[in-house]
């Protein structure tokens, strides 16, 4: 599924490209809707205070946030578990930046899909806000 062979820079972004390009397909199968991709908010000149890989809507809705997370074995808790309290902190930041333009945001939720190998696991309401 992906070349986890070398680690550096461009390969590392290929992958994560790629990662994103599954779940994508995966939450459009689902039903979603892609309103973003890549959100960035800058903490100043040149740091990112936050980025959301995927914002999407479901059908009833929602607002979706999701992180992708992709790792090649399971080991070490897997992808899911990379997405550690300072992750989601930086997720919820940029989460809320993007609500700005809402004058009365719609119910929202943040998703993690985590793809460890070949599988892939959608976590829906990985975690909350507060």
């Amino acid at each position: 599924m992906f070349n986890w062979g070398s680690r550096s820079k461009p390969d590392t972004k290929a992958r994560g490209d790629a990662a994103e390009d599954l779940a994508l397909a995966h939450l459009l199968r689902s039903g979603l809707r892609l309103l973003e991709r890549n959100y960035r908010v800058a903490a100043g000149p040149s740091r990112r205070a936050g980025e959301v890989d995927l914002i999407l809507l479901d059908r009833d809705g929602t607002l979706v946030f999701v992180e992708v997370r992709a790792r090649a074995h399971a080991s070490h808790g897997g992808a899911a578990a990379s997405v550690t309290p300072a992750k989601q902190a930086r997720l919820i930041y940029a989460a809320r930046h993007y609500l700005l333009r809402h004058a009365s945001p719609p119910p929202c939720r943040f998703d993690v899909v985590a793809i460890d190998g070949a599988k892939l696991n959608w976590l829906q309401g990985a975690f909350d806000a507060e």
